[in-house]
């Protein structure tokens, strides 16, 4: 009989600690199931060179909203449009933009040069500023932003594409996470996103 009465007892026990298990991590809200909520974890530091060759991070532009897109000059056709909508979107925010710096941030930094970005830049709102750097830091500043990115093969002439994610960042001046934008957000309303941030 007292076998059968320890038996029960461990198993209640068991039971009971089960139950506390459960509720400690379904019902009972923890730091740390709670610290993130609503934020995404997008954004952080990178070290990158501007278009004229000089060192950047994000130090530089804090207390500023970014608008951060990732992509590639040689892109034949996606990163092109996107940086033309958020052209126009700069220009139908007029002066209310002041506080924002628009950034590309090249995925290709074994064509994309300083130069390259120079040039490729002249083409986009004269605010823009192009990212590029070497392999290492252009992959971790893509890691910070969830950035997906993966080199196609490599043709007879050397050429290749980049797949990549195609997403435009709004950040805040504190460098956090607001929102972002899909691909062919029509300008109109990107601009009016934007301004309810500002």
């Amino acid at each position: 009989m007292k076998a059968r009465h320890l038996v029960l007892l461990f198993a209640g026990v068991a039971v009971a600690v089960a139950l506390g298990l459960v509720a400690g991590r379904y019902l009972l809200p923890s730091q740390q199931q709670t610290a993130g909520v609503g934020t995404a974890a997008i954004g952080g530091p990178f070290t990158l060179l501007d278009q004229t060759g000089r060192q950047v991070s994000e130090a530089d532009y804090a207390g500023r909203y970014l608008l951060v897109y990732f992509g590639y000059t040689y892109c034949p056709d996606v990163c092109p449009t996107e940086l033309q909508t958020m052209t126009e979107a700069l220009d139908l925010l007029g002066a209310d933009a002041a506080p924002l710096q628009p950034l590309f941030i090249t995925i290709d930094p074994e064509r994309d040069t300083v130069d390259e970005m120079a040039s490729y830049m002249a083409n986009f709102h004269d605010r823009f500023v192009g990212l590029t750097g070497n392999p290492q830091d252009v992959a971790a500043a893509a890691k910070t932003y969830r950035v997906y990115v993966a080199k196609g093969e490599v043709d007879s002439d050397g050429a290749y594409l980049m797949d990549h994610s195609s997403f435009i960042y709004l950040m805040g001046p504190d460098g956090r996470y607001l929102t972002h934008f899909g691909p062919r957000t029509p300008p109109q309303e990107m601009a009016d996103r934007i301004r309810s941030f500002l």
